[in-house]
């Protein structure tokens, strides 16, 4: 099967009818498919199958060595039904879950499969690869069996330290807000490494603006989210800059800056990078009339009126979070469907990508209005 095949495979999507409502027995646990067994989701899957509310029953990957890291690095899946076609295992696998861990660009496709076939659906962000890609999701969703959770991987979202930081802003101790910046200064880039393989490039995604929306949906997404969820809203235009510099292969850029106007003199400043060497900033902060606030994968920090600054620490890695959140939704039948505010993230981060593109300012109805 190929990548094409993959991206066609929307058009002869097998669909089976559902299958006995999850939970006619107490203790039963929920069945996963995973779909896309490449780092992320072998990282995600050990997750899942760490919890006892969760069984992972099928694995689907293109390639068969994927498939067989996921069975070495994710436990208890020797006997996990295997797959090369995503419509296959959404058909055959009695999956009540799936989770789609594969390339950005194919999210909206595999989503909308998975709508049809009636699972519950963990799929990572962001929304899709561009504003057609995530018109496509969303239109999915508005079809979605209203019994199925649907919940994405903006683990920020499901986090209880972020949540607290959160009702800091709800409950106005923040004051009116006044900035909000966004950081994703990381580093990973080696200027001098040798040129892929044929074989690696054919399966490389990440650098590719195609295939991955550029760092600036891929990666920046989880920071303009949290700025989006803040604020209440998302922005109603944006200007901004970027490029390469030391970026050898591909054609996403590796540095931005975007300035967001969420309008009411609200603005959002996000800065990133992949240059960083031997240190990093990923972070929000957010300043308001009375308090500075700041969160992190890994603790939150608060100060209010020049006070000493208060710092509470995650107690673990915050996609354990969402996963369990994800099994509890399901298992308690709290079905919600979060596609509508995760499209929301997603297009802001295109806007911000369109701003750089056109090196102008450009608003939220241009946007949506492109298919770019």
């Amino acid at each position: 099967m190929t990548r094409r095949d993959a991206l066609a495979g929307a058009a002869n999507v097998l669909l089976v009818a559902p299958s006995v409502a999850f939970g006619s027995a107490a203790n039963s646990a929920v069945s996963v498919g995973i779909i896309g067994t490449g780092g992320r989701g072998r990282y995600d899957g050990a997750y899942f199958a760490k919890d006892p509310r969760a069984r992972i029953t099928a694995l689907c990957d293109l390639y068969p060595d994927q498939i067989d890291k996921a069975k070495t690095d994710i436990p208890s899946t020797n006997n996990a039904k295997v797959f090369v076609s995503y419509q296959d295992l959404l058909a055959q696998s009695g999956a009540d879950a799936v989770v789609i861990t594969a390339p950005v660009y194919l999210h909206p496709v595999m989503f909308e499969a998975a709508v049809n076939a009636r699972k519950h659906i963990y799929c990572e962000k962001p929304a899709g690869a561009s504003v057609a890609g995530v018109k496509k999701l969303l239109a999915a969703s508005e079809k979605a069996d209203k019994t199925k959770h649907i919940q994405f991987g903006f683990q920020q979202r499901y986090s209880p330290e972020y949540l607290a930081a959160e009702q800091i802003v709800r409950s106005g101790q923040l004051g009116d807000m006044a900035l909000m910046r966004s950081h994703w200064m990381v580093g990973g880039l080696n200027p001098k490494a040798p040129a892929p393989s044929p074989e690696a490039a054919e399966r490389a995604w990440y650098p590719w603006r195609a295939k991955s929306g550029d760092i600036i949906v891929e990666q920046d997404c989880h920071g303009v989210d949290v700025m989006n969820w803040f604020s209440g809203r998302h922005p109603v235009s944006a200007v901004g800059d970027g490029g390469r510099k030391v970026r050898t292969y591909g054609d996403c850029m590796d540095h931005l800056n975007v300035t967001f106007d969420y309008g009411e003199g609200l603005h959002g400043f996000l800065h990133a990078c992949q240059l960083a060497q031997a240190w990093g900033l990923v972070d929000e902060q957010f300043f308001g009339t009375e308090g500075t606030l700041e969160t992190h994968r890994k603790y939150y920090r608060f100060s209010r009126n020049g006070q000493a600054p208060v710092k509470v620490d995650s107690k673990r890695e915050i996609t354990i979070d969402a996963i369990e959140r994800f099994l509890t939704h399901i298992i308690e039948n709290k079905p919600e469907n979060n596609a509508s505010w995760v499209a929301d993230s997603t297009f802001t981060s295109l806007l911000g990508r369109m701003a750089i593109d056109t090196g102008r300012r450009v608003t939220w109805e241009e946007m949506l209005a492109s298919e770019s």
